[in-house]
């Protein structure tokens, strides 16, 4: 069935409405329905995961190891990482702070940091006041493809079989500060959301991995 809906398209050049028609057919003829609504949640790396990752980010290379750890604890979007500047780091604070700007739309904003990350990004600078934080060999900043490409290959050398991309390190610190009992609307302004609704998916994630805790911790008992 499928294969005679992709030739009848190929053949007949048909337009979006017929090719709607088909679909609603050929979806008539196999028993399908229409996904009636979007995932209400996402997935997401544990904190163990987390670990295992920077932890061979760093066996690695420095480098690597310090831009996963700054991608996780910032919940930078990676077209955002790759657009940090020294400028942007403002590790004298209390606690320490990074402007995360050029920011998905237009909702730049400051996020804190661990002291410890602060220091460590001190010592990465090694006093060096302008350009970017991340600079490549020829002194650039990184291409989002660039830093997609090294996650995953941490991801692969850690052994962690999901999918890791930036935007999973973004969902994994989040539903780890949810879990940990920071306000939705704190989180919200952490990971720079415009709406609420948006955060909300992580809060949901949230809720579903406490539930399977709960299992786990109290599924053995009468």
């Amino acid at each position: 069935m499928v294969r005679e809906t992709v030739k009848l398209w190929r053949k007949h050049h048909l337009t979006y409405d017929q090719t709607k028609h088909v679909v609603q057919d050929v979806r008539r003829e196999l028993g399908l329905s229409a996904p009636r609504e979007r995932r209400r949640t996402v997935d997401r790396l544990d904190r163990q995961e987390i670990e295992r990752l920077i932890e061979t980010a760093y066996r690695r290379a420095s480098s690597s190891g310090l831009m996963v750890k700054t991608l996780f604890y910032t919940g930078a979007r990676v077209s955002e990482f790759v657009n940090l500047r020294v400028e942007d780091l403002h590790l004298a604070l209390d606690p320490p702070q990074v402007y995360i700007a050029h920011a998905k739309g237009g909702s730049d904003g400051y996020v804190p940091i661990l002291p410890a990350l602060a220091q460590k990004l001190r010592t990465h600078l090694a006093g060096r006041r302008t350009g970017y934080v991340f600079e490549s060999n020829r002194h650039d900043r990184y291409t989002p493809r660039a830093v997609q490409l090294m996650v995953r290959d941490v991801a692969h050398r850690a052994g962690i079989e999901k999918r890791v991309t930036p935007h999973r390190l973004r969902a994994s610190v989040a539903t780890l500060l949810l879990d940990a009992g920071m306000p939705l609307d704190q989180v919200q302004k952490f990971l720079r959301h415009k709406r609420i609704a948006t955060t909300q998916i992580y809060a949901e994630t949230s809720a579903r991995n406490m539930g399977e805790s709960y299992l786990r911790a109290l599924g053995g008992h009468p």
